[in-house]
């Protein structure tokens, strides 16, 4: 086990917190993953039902597609939208409009209400934290970084909390998202 292995090249008065700090970590971070799993289910599931409801053909396939690509900020919401606008357009211009406005509110939706809550709150950081995280993420390094922008924050403050402000991890409040991490490693 590699916990098992980094604590035994520690001091022993070290051990406890580096696994406990390690536990907290790898907690957070599997809330993040099914937080990520739900956005994308629920994209998937609401925007399916707004195409099908509007006739946008592929409807099934657009809206599958819109939810996968939402692991992506700002750029796969961009691209699914377009793509629901361009496959409308091939109808209708009032399909084509439709299409997009389903996807704005959506996305509207998801950014003030949905993420802040699931996203923000699965990895322990606020709004504020987790917009500039992803904001620095891409000018610093390009637009995919953006993927690992939310879990590398969230790794940087637990490690703030544990190392400078004396928090012990083992009291931290575990995440949830879904149901509890204990549970999602028991399964």
């Amino acid at each position: 086990d590699t916990v098992r292995f980094v604590t035994s090249l520690l001091p022993v008065r070290h051990r406890k917190l580096v696994r406990d700090t390690w536990d907290l970590i790898d907690l957070k971070l599997g809330a993040y993953v099914r937080g990520q799993a739900l956005l994308i289910t629920l994209v998937a599931t609401v925007l399916s039902i707004c195409f099908w409801a509007i006739g946008l053909p592929f409807w099934l396939l657009i809206a599958i597609f819109a939810g996968i690509v939402e692991i992506v900020p700002v750029i796969g919401p961009l691209v699914a939208g377009a793509l629901a606008v361009g496959v409308g357009l091939t109808v209708s211009i009032g399909v084509g409009i439709a299409a997009g406005i389903a996807v704005l509110v959506v996305r509207l939706l998801e950014d003030y209400l949905v993420i802040p809550r699931v996203l923000g709150d699965a990895v322990g950081l606020s709004p504020l934290v987790v917009l500039v995280s992803v904001a620095a993420a891409a000018l610093l390094f390009g637009a995919f970084a953006v993927l690992l922008a939310i879990p590398l924050a969230a790794v940087v403050a637990t490690l703030f909390d544990v190392i400078v402000r004396n928090k012990n991890p083992a009291d931290e409040d575990v995440p949830t998202v879904l149901f509890p991490a204990q549970d999602a490693e028991s399964r």
